[in-house]
């Protein structure tokens, strides 16, 4: 709040804010809304939003997307790209595999994979509470569960089209209005101890 007193925003106006943004305003009424488009070399891009004004988030979307050299695109033309998916992530010294993807499958998981220092389950949508449950029962510490969209084909990315892309993503993340963005791109070894330096 002292933020935007020392912008002069009145009293009212800071109250009224913090109404809507706790939902407490009446007549804030907040819709679920994708908005699909292409970043830097051809990746597609699915944005789930949350607002209570369709035009503006509509505008700031496609202002991020042109001012970061990407396009929206129309309803449905990226994502059919992306299945729903649940995902679960655990530390690698958690659990061995065997173990891990015992539990996991027998209580409907559809795959674990080596991610780095972690495990990656995926499951279908429905399925992901009764996994993180029976992975709870066993004691195996769960790092992360959400449910998600994985993309069916990845687009390997070069340098220059990753620090484009990932400036685009955070572009876009930090739009008031998006909640999550997924993207179908994958950054080779060599590419990200790249931009790592």
């Amino acid at each position: 709040m002292g933020a935007a007193k020392g912008v002069n925003m009145p009293a009212a106006n800071i109250e009224r804010a913090i109404k809507k943004g706790a939902g407490g305003l009446e007549g804030s009424n907040y819709e679920e809304i994708m908005y699909e488009g292409y970043g830097p070399a051809g990746v597609a891009i699915l944005l789930e939003c949350q607002t209570d004004n369709r035009n503006r988030a509509a505008g700031e979307v496609r202002h991020t997307f042109m001012k970061y050299h990407g396009a929206m695109a129309e309803a449905g033309a990226v994502s059919y790209m992306f299945k729903a998916r649940g995902l679960i992530v655990v530390d690698r010294s958690a659990a061995d595999e065997d173990a891990l993807m015992e539990v996991a499958l027998d209580a409907g998981a559809d795959d674990v994979q080596a991610e780095g220092d972690s495990w990656a389950i995926l499951t279908p949508p429905g399925a992901l509470e009764a996994v993180k449950d029976a992975l709870a029962a066993k004691s195996i510490a769960v790092l992360s569960a959400e449910l998600t969209r994985i993309a069916s084909q990845q687009v390997p990315l070069d340098v220059k089209h990753a620090e484009a892309l990932l400036r685009l993503v955070d572009a876009l993340e930090e739009l008031d209005d998006v909640q999550k963005v997924h993207a179908n791109f994958v950054l080779p070894d060599e590419v990200l101890a790249k931009l790592a330096h």
